[in-house]
């Protein structure tokens, strides 16, 4: 049996209005890039991105969006991605347009690079601040979104070690 290769495509949702991020959807983002592939490369090129063409991941706060495709077409689909010019969600229409971050072979590599890129942008915006009280008010902000490890609570769970052997 062969294996069928995929690329996947790491873009932003680029746009001034912030409800537009929002209220997009997956169903929303893989409807305007298969418009944008129709428009722009007809049938032949929306039956080639079809075949396995999916949103895997979507982040409505950030605007991030993963796109997964075969590899055959990859070529086809990023060089729709800039004829897209709106999005458009429960009737309503979001003008915006998709910046690609990162084309990578697997989920991990666009998760690492997504890391990466998080990461530059929080140091630009640090470099961007007038004053202290701006960096300060963004470190606390980074501080009280982190995350925290729960602790079980005592009565309910029952220590691993004391398991009995046989």
């Amino acid at each position: 049996m062969v294996r069928f290769k995929n690329r996947y495509v790491l873009c932003e949702v680029v746009s001034e209005d912030p409800r537009c991020r929002q209220c997009i959807e997956d169903r929303a983002v893989g409807l305007a890039v298969r418009e944008a592939i129709g428009r722009l490369h007809g049938d032949y090129g929306l039956a080639c991105c079809a075949i396995s063409f999916t949103v895997k991941y979507l982040n409505a706060y950030t605007g991030t969006v993963l796109l997964r495709c075969r590899k055959d077409s990859c070529k086809l689909l990023c060089s729709a991605l800039p004829f897209v010019r709106q999005l458009e969600s429960r009737n309503q229409r979001y003008p915006c347009f998709l910046n690609t971050l990162h084309v990578g072979g697997t989920i991990r590599t666009c998760q690492k690079f997504l890391i990466q890129y998080n990461r530059r942008q929080l140091l630009m915006l640090l470099q961007n601040c007038t004053n202290e009280e701006e960096r300060w008010n963004i470190q606390k902000s980074l501080l009280s979104c982190s995350l925290t490890e729960e602790q079980p609570q005592s009565g309910d769970e029952e220590d691993d070690d004391s398991t009995e052997t046989d």
